[in-house]
């Protein structure tokens, strides 16, 4: 959840009933990340790296770039050693962070990077902008509903029926 009010807080009890509702999406792990006006939930399925380095929602080094995703990128061992090459250091052996550090090397530009089937939404705290992605193909789903106070984000609908201006509805 973003909201577009920098100073309306995100509130952690929604962000827990959305991702309560996916959990067979990602049953071995979940995390939240809520910073002023936006708010991640992740539900974690573990395939790549199993450790707890691994955990998302995920930051950068400094804490000030953030990732939930769902995916797999393909090419992701190439593209971690050419950042290591750059001087990128990094702390898991996840395809997560290899998109974190593309971020911090490309911007938005990453995309044309990656190979695989994903969707993200990356945190720039610095700049307070959100970045919203998925793969060429559509394969990993993202809905997302938008008005003038705010962008809801989810890879399954029913979880957004959860965020409190769609429970009023039901």
């Amino acid at each position: 959840v973003y909201n577009f009010d920098f100073e309306k807080k995100v509130k952690e009890s929604d962000l827990r009933k959305m991702a309560k509702v996916i959990k067979h999406r990602g049953p071995d792990d979940e995390g939240f990340y809520i910073y002023k006006n936006i708010g991640l939930a992740h539900r974690r399925l573990s395939i790549i790296d199993l450790s707890q380095s691994a955990h998302q929602p995920m930051a950068n080094e400094d804490n000030t770039i953030w990732i939930t995703y769902n995916g797999e990128i393909y090419n992701y061992l190439e593209l971690r050693e050419e950042l290591i090459r750059k001087g990128h250091k990094m702390r898991s052996e996840s395809d997560t962070e290899v998109i974190l550090h593309l971020y911090e090397e490309f911007g938005e530009s990453l995309l044309e990077k990656l190979n695989g089937m994903f969707s993200f939404v990356l945190w720039d705290k610095n700049k307070r902008k959100i970045f919203a992605a998925r793969d060429r193909l559509g394969i990993k789903p993202f809905y997302y509903f938008c008005d003038k106070e705010k962008f809801v984000f989810s890879s399954e609908i029913k979880a957004m029926r959860r965020f409190p201006i769609f429970v009023s509805q039901q």
